[in-house]
């Protein structure tokens, strides 16, 4: 059986906040039980912080390493200030960083091909600073999947794809690939 945290619950809260929030909570906590409690009583207080220590502990491990909402937002800027050939540039120098053999597309929705280890990916980027990303365009890459035996689409945006567009994505499996 697999446990779901509810989504609004403090706890949950908590973990999609910067993990020094938790830790401050037992900070707070420790020093009032220190203040308020009888001396043999503090300890079992101070236990009471333990879940808000535990959740600031995987907080702060989910988020080590990850940019800051200030980091994403630059990039987000710089990325949207960029020409498409700049910005085609850009992607493929990252796909070839990431090992893969890139081939870039003049026929159909798709802009890159990518190949690595005998699996075929295709890229389409060119819409990334459209203000909408609709169905109609996953629904043409996904057509051209299937016309060039792809294994895996990907669809490179800045901001996100609607509701409609994101669940026929996962349904057939397209990578999305937005910040935002």
């Amino acid at each position: 059986m697999k446990f779901k945290m509810a989504e609004n619950s403090l706890f949950a809260i908590l973990m999609r906040n910067p993990w020094w929030i938790s830790m401050l909570i037992v900070i707070v906590f420790c020093l009032l039980c220190m203040a308020i409690l009888p001396k043999d009583l503090r300890i079992f207080g101070m236990m009471g912080t333990f879940p808000f220590f535990i959740t600031g502990a995987v907080a702060f491990k989910r988020q080590w390493g990850k940019p800051s909402a200030t980091q994403l937002q630059t990039e987000l800027d710089r990325l949207s200030a960029l020409s498409w050939r700049d910005f085609s540039a850009e992607l493929e120098a990252k796909f070839v960083k990431q090992g893969f053999e890139v081939t870039r597309l003049t026929t159909g929705l798709a802009d890159f091909k990518l190949e690595k280890a005998g699996h075929i990916t295709l890229v389409t980027a060119k819409r990334y600073k459209a203000a909408t990303h609709g169905l109609e365009a996953l629904q043409a890459l996904v057509a051209q999947q299937e016309a060039q035996g792809a294994d895996k689409v990907m669809y490179v945006c800045l901001s996100p794809v609607t509701a409609q567009a994101a669940k026929f994505a996962k349904e057939k499996g397209v990578v999305l690939g937005w910040v935002s």
